[in-house]
């Protein structure tokens, strides 16, 4: 079923080092109109990325970072895995513990945010890429997306009203996280893990 546009600002995140450069964000307004965003390198980018959701507000942000914490640290009854969460073992994703301060920061980012009602939700794009993304040629390879990505992306997203390039992998992150928030906004999204450790959507 073909994807629909949310009436509300949702955002997909690819949260990378705080002074590297890498992290993008792709907003998607009710309209159709997609924009990308990305850090400068040597510049806070926890710091871009409050100015730009305060200013955008989208409801919803589909980070591609870690919420949570494996069920052992918040002491949940019947979890024994100290590196990692049942979404990170289902998805063979890398554990929280193994990126601490990217983890650190990105629940940092979540709660600073909870006055402003930003909702976060953790995804994975490589997860995506796995399960849905076949055509996806090279996938992080240093070449980078080709103009053959751009057209995944408009064939999965053909409201979008205005044209957009794809310059970096993590600018191709950013989408593929937009793309499993509007899965999850129309009901479509594959849930990995459980609400009460953290879960992962795609």
């Amino acid at each position: 079923m073909p994807l629909q546009l949310p009436p509300y600002p949702i955002a997909g995140l690819d949260f990378g080092s705080k002074l590297a450069g890498t992290t993008v964000l792709a907003l998607l307004s009710p309209a159709g109109e997609l924009r990308l965003f990305q850090s400068e390198k040597k510049k806070d980018a926890d710091f871009f990325l409050k100015t730009l959701l305060r200013q955008f507000l989208p409801k919803k942000v589909f980070i591609d970072a870690p919420l949570s914490l494996p069920g052992v640290y918040q002491k949940l009854p019947g979890y024994e895995d100290f590196f990692y969460r049942k979404a990170d073992r289902e998805l063979q994703a890398m554990s929280p513990l193994f990126l601490g301060g990217l983890t650190a920061r990105a629940i940092q980012l979540q709660h600073k945010m909870l006055p402003d009602k930003v909702q976060f939700i953790e995804t994975y794009p490589a997860g995506w890429v796995r399960f849905f993304g076949a055509n996806v040629q090279r996938y992080r390879e240093k070449a980078g997306p080709s103009v053959h990505f751009s057209e995944i992306i408009l064939d999965t997203l053909p409201f979008i009203t205005r044209p957009f390039e794809c310059h970096n992998w993590h600018q191709a992150d950013a989408l593929i996280a937009l793309i499993s928030g509007l899965r999850y906004e129309n009901q479509q999204h594959s849930i990995y893990g459980n609400s009460a450790e953290g879960q992962i959507v795609i």
